[in-house]
């Protein structure tokens, strides 16, 4: 039997009773032979007797924890508790080595723990061999990680609503809040999604609750967003697919109104509104006039959006390498198209009078606080902070790589991304007003001569007939020379064409594409070839979009549950078709009203107090400083405690203000949402066919007027040519509201 070490007191010095000494040293000696096993120490087997022998460490490596700790979460419960019965065995041998006097009961460690032990540890072996215990995959290189992110990231619906903020709110002094909010504001919260991610090789469902046991709510309320994000974030890509099944065709569908069957007349609906209006609205969607309306899907839909969801179902499910590959594609080749469309765009009539909107500042906007928490939410949004895949992307990042400059590099590209794309936007709004705007001035010009031939009018309004090459200059120049109740009674029978007013008609979001451009190119030769390279390219953009979701909700889900990881490719195919399913509730005829509350009144709240939290667990919930020296250590150089200092003033500070300001701007507006009018068809406008006037689309002006309901006042929507028969309707009794151009009151339907 082996004497206690020399210098510490024995066990027996530690109080125990004699008649039990033997059989407590048998028994530690046992604990030893599990942890000197385990730790991978030379042990040696002396001799003695029956029941007494022991195993002699040689060489303990000094501060080594036992394997045990280390195992996964795939080893049986038993061994969890085997090694915690081991632990406590450490402890009590350790305070009887330091002379504590103090008897504990040591715990017995029988012969068939010892069996479990070993049974474990073969079935360890057994999973190693046979790869079941899981290694996170980590991405084959950095530049498929940060295509990746970016692919995430630039999502073509944020571009649209930056080009609305900056029309409406600001213009240049916006641009400027907004670079200061991406740099104080943007850059160091992004940086620590990525640095919680990579550090923790955790998702971002999981990561928050490891850091904070109280802000495990952080993750799953981020996945719960993610999820109703994606459902029907996909709808745009199908909507974009059905438009290029119908760019085939010459001329274009939505450049034209259709005829009625049997008959050489417009379609009534189509001769109340803009081709590509009717198109959008009657032909794509299918849109019914109320959001309480039902009826199933549609069918035209169907298709492309079940398309779109195998296309992104067949990238993410052959794992992460694959999806780093496809981003070599998918991110570069959008930027490709947009260069020619800015030079294309710079060549074109009107492009001049767009640009001037450029330089435009409102010096009252750098202090108004609605301008900063709107640009504080483009940030976030921008760099698609609060949604979770950012965290999720990083995890599979090597803890060495450097985050920070990775937050950087996502900034200066999606800053690059607008400076790009700002200008061609403008330069095709600066088109499309001025063709608007023509088309405008000529078909007053026709209507004026009719209605003096009909003797409704005198003939001092006799326009002017050759409008040369710049038909509104010339119409608005001789109006403006008219007497004041002339004028007045001009404009009482013809709307008013104001390139100005018309080019504020700027519909943001997936509208823009839809409408604006196609409206824009279709008055341009070889309108079809451009429709087409402009839908791929978005299309493009929203599919590196919906695979960032997408690995958003998978990522997290496997990291829960092992069986996810073992069958990846089946489990891809499931939430794919998951969320096909869930998506067709937004292809029936009111989805698109429910599509636009969702995403422009119901994300933005949300992801602020995702946002928010996540700073807050962060800063007060671990340390700032305590993160900051984690990563440091990481990353093998030290970070400026400038960071810190972001994370826990500024930062709050204006996450805080933005919670606010969103909060009060929600509560004090309705909900809208714009939809279609089916009943104002039956108002056509008739021109008398004794004039010999052949029938053409006319499209009638809306102004800006209110028409009390109850107690609320309920805007009419629109003040140009191309908004009727379309009206605002609040939620949740909508109305609807037409003012029909030879109508001096507004007309409830």
């Amino acid at each position: 039997m082996s004497s206690a070490p020399e210098g510490k007191p024995s066990l027996g010095e530690a109080g125990a009773a004699p008649e039990s000494l033997p059989e407590m040293k048998t028994e530690a000696q046992a604990l030893e032979f599990l942890m000197t096993k385990s730790s991978s120490t030379e042990t040696k087997l002396s001799d003695g007797l029956l029941g007494t022998q022991a195993w002699e460490d040689k060489g303990p490596v000094p501060g080594a924890l036992p394997a045990a700790a280390y195992v996964s979460e795939a080893q049986a419960t038993a061994t969890r508790a085997a090694m915690a019965q081991a632990w406590e065995t450490q402890a009590f041998v350790a305070k009887a080595r330091t002379g504590n006097p103090k008897q504990t009961a040591l715990p017995a460690v029988t012969s068939s723990m010892l069996k479990q032990t070993l049974s474990d540890e073969k079935f360890q072996m057994t999973e190693n061999k046979e790869s079941k215990i899981f290694t996170r995959p980590l991405w084959a290189g950095k530049v498929e990680y940060i295509l990746s992110q970016l692919g995430y990231s630039v999502r073509p619906s944020n571009i649209w609503h930056f080009i609305y903020i900056w029309i409406h709110y600001g213009g240049c002094s916006f641009f400027v809040i907004y670079i200061l909010l991406l740099f104080l504001v943007g850059v160091p919260l992004l940086f620590l999604e990525l640095a919680a991610g990579q550090r923790m090789r955790l998702s971002n469902m999981s990561l928050w609750k490891i850091i904070s046991p109280w802000a495990g709510g952080v993750g799953y309320t981020s996945f719960t967003v993610c999820f109703f994000t994606s459902m029907y974030f996909n709808v745009v890509n199908a909507w974009i697919l059905f438009y290029l099944s119908q760019s085939f065709q010459f001329p274009a569908p939505w450049e034209k109104c259709p005829l009625v069957r049997n008959s050489s007349d417009f379609d009534p609906d189509c001769a109340r509104t803009t081709p590509s209006m009717y198109f959008w609205y009657k032909e794509t969607l299918k849109a019914s006039d109320r959001i309480e309306d039902g009826g199933p899907p549609a069918f035209s839909l169907t298709l492309p959006f079940f398309i779109s969801w195998c296309v992104v179902g067949a990238f993410v499910s052959n794992g992460l390498k694959f999806v780093g590959k496809v981003m070599y594609v998918l991110v570069p080749l959008p930027y490709f198209f947009i260069v020619c469309f800015l030079f294309w765009s710079l060549l074109q009539d009107g492009a001049t009078y767009g640009l001037q909107h450029l330089v435009v500042a409102k010096i009252s906007s750098m202090y108004n606080i609605q301008v900063w928490s709107r640009a504080g939410c483009q940030v976030l949004f921008d760099l698609g902070l609060g949604f979770g895949p950012v965290a999720s992307l990083s995890s599979h990042m090597d803890q060495s790589n450097n985050c920070l400059t990775d937050a950087f590099v996502m900034a200066v590209v999606n800053l690059f991304t607008l400076v790009i794309t700002i200008p061609f936007i403008f330069s095709l709004l600066g088109l499309w007003a001025t063709v608007i705007t023509h088309r405008c001035s000529e078909k007053n010009v026709e209507m004026l001569i009719q209605l003096i031939a009909l003797g409704e009018l005198p003939a001092e309004v006799q326009p002017p007939k050759n409008l040369l090459d710049n038909p509104s200059s010339v119409y608005n120049a001789w109006l403006d020379d008219l007497p004041q109740h002339i004028r007045d009674l001009v404009l009482s029978r013809v709307p008013e064409c104001d390139i100005k007013k018309q080019f504020l008609k700027y519909k943001e979001g997936y509208r823009f594409i839809f409408l604006n451009f196609i409206e824009a190119t279709s008055f341009l030769p070889g309108s079809i070839f451009w429709s087409m390279l402009f839908f791929v390219t978005v299309l493009i953009l929203g599919l590196s979009t919906i695979i960032g979701f997408m690995q958003g909700l998978l990522i997290p889900l496997q990291d829960t549950f092992s069986s996810f990881r073992r069958h990846r490719k089946l489990f891809s195919v499931f939430v794919s078709m998951l969320l096909f399913l869930c998506g067709l509730f937004f292809l029936r005829p009111p989805g698109v009203y429910f599509f636009s509350l969702l995403h422009e009144h119901w994300t933005v709240l949300p992801i602020i107090i995702i946002v928010m939290f996540e700073n807050i667990t962060i800063v007060w919930a671990y340390g700032s400083r305590r993160f900051l020296e984690d990563l440091t250590i990481l990353l093998g150089h030290p970070i400026s405690p400038i960071y810190g200092w972001l994370w826990c003033s500024l930062c709050p500070v204006m996450l805080l203000v933005m919670l606010v300001v969103t909060v009060v701007r929600l509560a004090m507006k309705n909900l809208t949402y714009v939809a279609w009018d089916s009943s104002s068809v039956s108002f056509p406008l008739q021109i008398p066919e004794a004039l010999g006037a052949e029938p053409r689309p006319f499209s009638p002006l809306l102004t800006e007027e209110s028409v009390k309901r109850g107690d609320s006042t309920i805007p009419v929507v629109g003040t140009g040519l191309d908004d009727h028969p379309l009206a605002r309707c609040n939620l949740p009794h909508p109305c609807i509201l037409c003012l029909l151009p030879h109508q001096q009151d507004p007309l409830q339907v």
